[in-house]
């Protein structure tokens, strides 16, 4: 079987890890410190706060961008749960506005229907590697006196018009966890361009103390360990050749596939292929069979994601009947390829082969 996502750890990062432990050095300490410094190398020198996961990030710096009870945060539903988690946890709510078919980010139109006299935030998501529609979107935080809270946790080097990813908004929050373009083994980072927030962050996550007992606030404990950090460092250096090998991947995918819809790039944008999402238009049912059909010839695939967070249990009782069309035709049609760096030529071959055979002969059934 071809994954569809394959985790890189080789005997750099290992013994990277090696040397935190014999160190004795193993919580938050220097690497975590290396490591903030050389990811802010990613983000046009913004302050990084690194922390235990990317659910922690978002959560942490809502707090830390002062997001909180009685606020409204405007979020994608078609995108993981934890972007909509975060905004409850933080005491806000989330209100859910619609995407764009072509990138499957927020629609600009849709998040200016969304606003309210309480909202305090956007967030949008750079959806499988792709920066959403920023322009649109600062142009829409400026007028309404709004932060932007950019969920980057899959967009690692991304960029739009030559800002990097995570160098848009008040606060940026990228993931670490093993699938993504780069890992600390599990882990986030909070980015910001201002001294404060970072400072506020940094509380957030250590019980509310820089110093020892000093405790100025109430917080939590999410630190990165400097073995996670150690990680990181090593993937880091590595992330240039992996997102290019990812993006020739997906040029091949680009030239080879047939009777699908594959993922356009829109002008001025990089993207980093944290997935390679195809669309295939008719049923949900139309989509799993060719799904299916991979997996009879070796290839893994993944749906991201089958239901959108507002007909999630936990989010479908707050927010009623939500209509977001293009959520659920997204939700309907897309199909995640392997395009990890991993894969050979052959695999290459051999994906863009069965996909289109699939494709044929479930189109041809139906």
């Amino acid at each position: 079987m071809i994954p569809a996502a394959h985790p890189l750890i080789g005997e750099e990062e290992r013994a990277a890890v090696d040397r935190v432990l014999a160190s004795g050095m193993i919580a938050q300490g220097p690497e975590v410190a290396a490591f903030e410094e050389e990811f802010s190398a990613l983000v046009a020198g913004r302050h990084c706060v690194a922390v235990n996961s990317g659910t922690s990030a978002l959560h942490l710096g809502l707090l830390a961008a002062g997001i909180g009870p009685g606020d409204e945060v405007v979020v994608p539903s078609f995108t993981f749960a934890a972007t909509a988690n975060s905004v409850a946890l933080a005491g806000a709510t989330p209100v859910f506005a619609d995407i764009e078919i072509d990138h499957f980010c927020l629609d600009p139109q849709a998040v200016a229907a969304a606003i309210t006299p309480r909202t305090a935030a956007i967030m949008p998501v750079h959806l499988y590697g792709h920066p959403a529609a920023m322009d649109a979107l600062r142009a829409l935080a400026e007028r309404h006196q709004l932060a932007i809270i950019e969920d980057a946790a899959q967009a690692h080097a991304a960029s739009l018009g030559g800002t990097p990813v995570g160098a848009f908004g008040t606060v940026a929050a990228f993931s670490f966890y093993p699938t993504k373009n780069m890992t600390t083994g599990e882990g986030g980072m909070i980015v910001t361009p201002d001294a404060e927030v970072a400072r506020r962050a940094r509380l957030l996550r250590n019980q509310g103390m820089e110093r020892r007992y000093a405790n100025e606030l109430v917080g939590f404990n999410a630190r990165m360990t400097d073995m996670n950090a150690a990680i990181g460092r090593v993937q880091l250096r590595k992330l240039p050749g992996w997102t290019k090998a990812r993006q020739e991947n997906a040029g091949y995918l680009d030239a080879h596939l047939t009777g699908v819809v594959v993922p356009p790039v829109a002008p001025g944008a990089v993207h980093v292929y944290h997935q390679y999402t195809i669309r295939i238009p008719g049923s949900g049912e139309h989509r799993d069979a060719v799904a299916a059909r991979l997996a009879d010839a070796g290839v893994g695939s993944g749906v991201y994601y089958p239901i959108p967070n507002h007909r999630l249990p936990s989010f479908v009782d707050a927010h009623g009947q939500v209509q977001l069309p293009v959520t659920e035709q997204a939700a309907r049609e897309v199909l995640s390829l392997p395009v990890h760096p991993s894969l050979s030529e052959a695999d290459l071959a051999t994906i863009a082969t069965a996909t289109t055979q699939a494709v044929h002969a479930v189109g041809g059934a139906a």
